[in-house]
This record gives structure tokens, sequence and C-alpha cells, in this order.
């Protein structure tokens, strides 16, 4: 027994002697850092993962250990360790996209591994398809092409962006006090081309995400440099033409930089042609000033011009006066611009710490014209209706990121704040007649709203198990200066909310992942709301979970299922189409997500995603508490197909079910089922392509409303379905060089 012992002690003296942590770094062939990879000790199964600056620390390392590195489209790279006294610099090579390699860690995301398989296999293509690249998310665009598209997501109908949180590279999307709605997210400033990866989250679960954050966030992250300079044409059907020009002016180890200018036009289906015109210009450079300092500067211009056949009664459609792509009021339509600027500052530190800030500036303004009622309002001239504003945003966000690690655990920990400054002049709401002339000023003032917030979060890793503690503060500042009132007055109020979070995972086994996840968010209303509520209700919270399971039943196949609960206090809404504020009640919604991503060969692709939604008012009787137009079920499927050849190609299928378009669903919204094809080839510089949109030519209705209208021969109005159809079969080809 002495001698076990003591042999028992010297082995425990004598293994930290030559088992030490191993510090290094992990970069792909363009010197870009890669996050999230793992590291595994196949010699004592210990493991870690890269943090954001790709930087890791693996304990428990020995002289002649061979350690694995993986990450999600990269070739798995193994090493043997001669040294321990250097730091490890691993440069990992893409590859195809392989379901193989997805290994189920505490530290992986399911919704981001499902989104960056989606991009590797399914390239988006035009601005929709951006949006339409998340997982369980639905669009619809009903004003010509140029105003933000309508977003369905858990049992919302979120408009343009009340109950998500949209940024690109972290600068807000959102427009708060917007003179069209809430929360307005246009997100045609974004060239598809652009984009790199889709950071994605369900439920008001993270720290760092502040308001607008109830349903989910996205935050699009633009590609650092690009491979090759290209040229891109393409053209359809309805007179539509798109030019793609992307320039790589500067690649090499310590600069890189490319600008991308983007030109679309098209009439679309309709009888009114929609002479719809956009021009987009983008162009980042990055660069490295020394070992621990990076930055990267981002410029984009945006201007869209349209012309809007509008939401037409499904009475007319009916008895025959007018065809599905006619119209009532051809007059309606609008412009609108955004100018962004960005500046990001990385600073490393020692110790596996960094230093991130980032500084932010948009010039906006927005003009839209529409007519959802005719003439139930001014049965003489109509009820035309001009949103008008003009915007600038000023913004500051840092962050001090830390990461640790130990024998028995490793984790990371992030302090953060951000400032955010809307100030909006001539917020208007006005009452039009054939787009020139103005009869009444319905609302229109000056708004300065002031957002300031601070987040801490932390990660801990205990083998299994990883622990996501957050917390959020949020500081509005609401200024009001009426353009209309006599007398001249800043109206003016302030609100505060704190926001826990927590989110566990654990890791069964490399194949099956259980993760819990709760929080609280919230959105701001409207400034207006604000005001005229003195202060009552600013911050309405949302309190949810999710309870889910990442499982990998074969190496070819990933499933990602979740149940989920979602409470929304009372809230005020300002609806900018009547200039008037409405109550609305506390709602409930709890549903189930089921996503499947399938690579039955090498180069097919399936994918999955269906989403059953339960969605009720609280303070409502029974039978008259439905939410209008919040989605029961939605189903999205694919099959994608990237061969080696040079051949690929896709069939998608979206599935929306009938809904409730009022409160006792009397009136209902009709479902659709639309199939969209594209294949293509691609040949040493040349790459060709055809994408047809609905497939099967199926009459569709892209959005729809249950509004209250008169015609000008009508004596009484008639609530019934409004809609704007969707796209008929509609053919494009594509032609893209590179050099």
């Amino acid at each position: 027994m002495k001698r076990i012992l003591l042999s028992l002690s010297l082995f425990l003296f004598v293994i930290p002697l030559f088992a030490q942590a191993l510090q290094g770094q992990i970069i792909n062939a363009k010197r870009e850092a890669i996050a999230g990879a793992q590291i595994l000790n196949l010699s004592n199964g210990f493991h870690t993962h890269s943090d954001q600056q790709g930087k890791f620390v693996l304990q428990q390392v020995s002289l002649e250990d061979q350690l694995e590195f993986s990450h999600l489209g990269y070739e798995i790279r193994k090493v043997f360790i001669d040294t321990l006294s250097e730091v490890l610099t691993i440069v990992l090579e893409e590859k195809s996209i392989s379901l193989r390699e997805v290994v189920i860690m505490p530290q992986v995301d399911a919704l981001n591994v499902i989104t960056e398989i989606d991009i590797e296999t399914n390239p988006v293509n035009s601005s929709q398809d951006i949006l339409r690249q998340v997982p369980g998310l639905f669009i619809g665009q009903h004003a010509g092409g140029g105003k933000a598209e309508q977003i369905f997501l858990r049992g919302f109908d979120v408009d343009h962006g009340t109950d998500i949180a949209i940024t690109v590279d972290g600068m807000p999307v959102n427009m708060v006090s917007h003179a069209h709605g809430q929360g307005y997210a246009d997100l045609h400033f974004v060239i598809p081309e652009t984009v790199d990866r889709i950071d994605f989250g369900k439920g008001p679960y993270f720290a760092e995400q502040g308001n607008f954050n109830t349903a989910g966030y996205i935050n699009f992250k633009t590609k650092r440099n690009v491979t090759n300079s290209a040229l891109k044409l393409e053209t359809g059907q309805f007179g539509t033409q798109r030019m793609l020009g992307t320039l790589k002016l500067l690649d090499n180890e310590k600069h890189q930089s490319y600008f991308v200018t983007e030109y679309l036009r098209t009439d679309g289906p309709f009888e009114s042609p929609q002479n719809f015109d956009r021009i987009n210009l983008f162009g980042k450079y990055t660069g490295t000033i020394n070992a621990s300092d990076n930055i990267a500067v981002t410029l984009s211009h945006f201007k869209s011009s349209w012309d809007a056949s509008g939401q037409i009664p499904q009475r007319k459609v009916d008895d025959g006066s007018i065809g599905r792509f006619g119209a009532i009021d051809d007059t309606e339509g609008g412009e609108t611009s955004r100018t962004n600027f960005s500046l990001d500052y990385v600073k490393a530190l020692q110790n596996r710490a960094f230093l991130k800030s980032t500084v932010f500036y948009s010039k906006y303004a927005f003009e839209l014209y529409s007519n959802f009622t005719f003439f139930l309002e001014d049965p003489i001239n109509g009820d035309q209706i001009r949103q008008k504003e003009n915007r600038e945003i000023f913004g500051l966000r840092s962050e001090y990121n830390q990461s640790f690690s130990t024998a028995t655990f490793d984790g990371n920990w992030q302090v953060g704040g951000q400032i955010r400054n809307d100030q909006i002049k001539d917020n208007e709401l006005s009452h039009t007649r054939n787009r020139k002339e103005t009869l009444t000023e319905i609302q229109k003032g000056d708004i300065n709203e002031t957002n300031f917030s601070t987040f801490l979060n932390a990660n801990f890793n205990f083998g299994k198990w990883t622990i996501n503690p957050g917390l959020r503060f949020d500081y509005f500042d609401f200024q009001y200066q009426d353009a209309l009132a006599v007398k001249y007055q800043t109206q003016s109020t302030q609100a505060t909310i704190f926001s826990p979070k927590l989110n566990i995972l654990y890791n069964y086994s490399t194949a099956v992942q259980f993760y819990a996840k709760g929080g609280k968010g919230f959105h701001a209303n409207d400034t207006r709301v604000v005001v005229a509520q003195q202060g009552q209700k600013t911050l309405p919270a949302a309190y949810g979970y999710d309870l889910g399971l990442l499982w990998k039943p074969s190496p070819q196949l990933l499933v990602n299922a979740a149940y989920w609960f979602l409470y929304l206090e009372q809230e005020f809404v300002y609806v900018g189409d009547a200039g008037i504020v409405e109550p609305s009640g506390q709602t409930q919604r709890q549903g189930l997500d089921l996503s499947l991503r399938y690579q039955p060969m090498k180069w097919l692709f399936l994918n999955l995603d269906g989403n059953y939604a339960y969605a009720r008012s609280t303070e409502a009787p029974s039978g008259e508490d439905r939410i209008p137009l919040a989605p029961d079920f939605t189903m999205v499927a694919g099959l994608n197909m990237i061969h080696s050849s040079g051949l690929y190609g896709g069939l998608h299928a979206r599935y929306l079910k009938d809904r409730a378009a009022n409160e006792d669903n009397s009136i209902v919204a009709e479902g659709y089922t639309v199939f969209d094809f594209n294949v293509g080839y691609s040949w040493r510089r040349v790459n060709f392509s055809i994408q047809v949109q609905n497939l099967f030519d199926v009459a569709w209705n892209e959005t729809q409303f249950a509004t209250n209208s008169r015609l000008q021969n009508e004596a009484e109005p008639v609530e019934e379905i409004h809609f704007t159809p969707g796209t008929p079969f509609f053919l494009k080809g594509v032609v893209e060089y590179r050099f």
C-alpha cells in the first residue's frame, strides 16, 4: 500500500511538470480569425474552443500530444505538439460544407450552425433572400418593392420590425418612432453578395441585444474581403434588370478592401408599372495597425424610388372590376435613402482579452404615399396619406471581452455599453391628393430619442455544462416637439428597464445537446405614444423561455427542436397610418420549432423548417382573442445540389397556413404554397444560372389585411380582405464573370 501511495504521489507531482497549458490562435487562409473552432487533445480527451479572436488556451497538454482542430466548412487538421513555450498558430483550409464535421459541443449554437449551413449551400440572391435565410421567418412585400418587408416570426405579425432586433455589422437597422411604424427595418441597403454570416437568435435571451429583441434578433455580418473582382448581369420578366459590380482593391497581409455597386430596376407584374429603381454603393476597408490593433471602416449609400398599386379589395376582384394585378389607386409609392458610416476598432489585450468599439452614423430620408381605405374618410378627394421624415442616427458601442481557462472549466465574460441618439426632423403624417397636393397635416413634429444601455454577460463551461447568465440595463429619454401645436413646447419623459437572462446547455454526448433559455426583453413604444400616455407602459416587457434539443442521430443528419413560450405586457401602439394611439392588451404565445438539415450525399442537401405557434390575447373574451395575422403554422423545405463538376441548383418550397385576419376569425387570410427553382453552372471564371420564382404559377396573396374601406360608388363601407398579390411565374437569367 505504501508503494502504491508513493507511486501515486510521484505521478501527481510529475504530471504537472510535463502537462501544461498551450496557447494558440486559429485563422483561415485569408488571415481571418476563426471563432468557435474546436481544439481536441486526442491523447487525453481535453478540449476547448477558440474565442472571437480565434485564440484559445488548452489545459493539460504534453509534448508529443496530438491535437485536432476543426470547424464547419474547414478541413480538419491534426498537429503533434513539439513545444509548449511558443504560441501556436493554426491555419485551417476552407472546404465544401459537410454535416459529418458538425460536432455538438456546449459552445455550439444550433441556430447559427443551421444558418451557416444554409448560406454555404443556398447563397442569397436578393435582399428578400437575406431574411429568408433565417429559420422560421416569413416575409411579405406590399408596396412596390421599396418599402421594408412585413415580417412573420413565432406567432408575430412583426409588421416591419417591431419585435425583432435587426443589425448589420452591429449597426442598428430598426428605426425608432418611425413615420410609418415603430421599429421599421428596411434592409434594402444590404447587397446580398456582401453577406458573410448571419448571427441569429430566437427569444429575449441575449444580454447584448436590447430594444425590439422579443421574438428574436438578426445580425448580418459583411465580408472582410472578397476573393475576386466580378461583374454580374441579371435580366428577367417584367422589365427586370440587375447589375452588380465587385472590385477587389486591396488584399495583402495587413490591408483588405473592396467596393460593390448594385443597380436594380423592374416594372413588376402589375398593370400599372412599378417604375422601381434602386442603387446601392458599398465599400469596406479592414486594416491591421499592429499586432494588437485592427480597424474596419464601412461606407454605404442606398437610394430607391417606386410606384405601387397598393392593397386591393377582394370584392373588386371577385366581381371582375379589376384583375389580381390591378389597382384602385395606383398613385401610391415613394422614395427613400440611407447613407451609413461605421468604424470598428478592436484592440487585443494581454491574457486573452480584447476591447471592441464601434462608432456609427446614418443619414436617412423616407417618403411614402399610401391609400388603404380609398374613399372612406374623404369621399371626394380620397384617403391618400403621406408619411415622411428625415433622420440622423448617432451611435457608439463598446465592449470588453475576457476569456479564461482552468484545469476544470473555461469560459468568457463581457461587459459593454451603447448610446444611440435619433434626431428626426419633420416626422409627418398628412392627407394628400395625387402625391402632389397636401390637404391636411394630421401629425407633424420633431423627435429626439436617446437610448443608453449597458450589459454584463458570461459563459461558464463545466465539462458537459454551459451556464450563461446575463443582465442588461436600458435608459431612454424621449422628446417631442409638436409643430402643429399652437404653443411651442417640448414634451419629454424618461424610462428605465432591467432585463435579466439565463441560458443553460447540457451536452449529453457529442451527438445530443439539451438547452433551456429564459429571459426578459422589451420593445420601446413610439415617442408620440410615450408623451401622450405620460410615460405609462413606455417599455412594455416580454418574458419567455425555450426548452430545446440539438441532435445528430446520424453523421449526415442534424435536428433542432424546441418548445417556446412568450408573454407580452400591455402596450400602447402608435398607428402611423392613422396618427392615433391604440391600446393593445396582454398577449401570450407558445409553440414548437423543428429544423432538419440532411446531407444524404456529398453534393446534396435537404433542409426543412416547421414552426407552429398558438397566439392569443389574454384579456379578450374567448372567441374574440385572436391576434390578427399571427401565423399559426409555417414550413420551408428545400433541396440544394452543389456538385464538384460545377453544376448546382435547388428546389425550394414555402408554406403559410390560413390565419385569422381579425379577432373573432370571421375574416380569414388565405395561406399559400409557393415553389422556387434555380439551376446553374460554374466554369472557370464564368457562372451561369437560371432562377424561377413561383415555379407552378399559383395565385397567392403575399400580404393580406382585414380593412374597412369604401369605394367611390359605394354608399356603405365594407370590411374584408385587402391584399397584395404574390409574384406570378417569374424567370430570370444570370451571368457572372470573375476576374
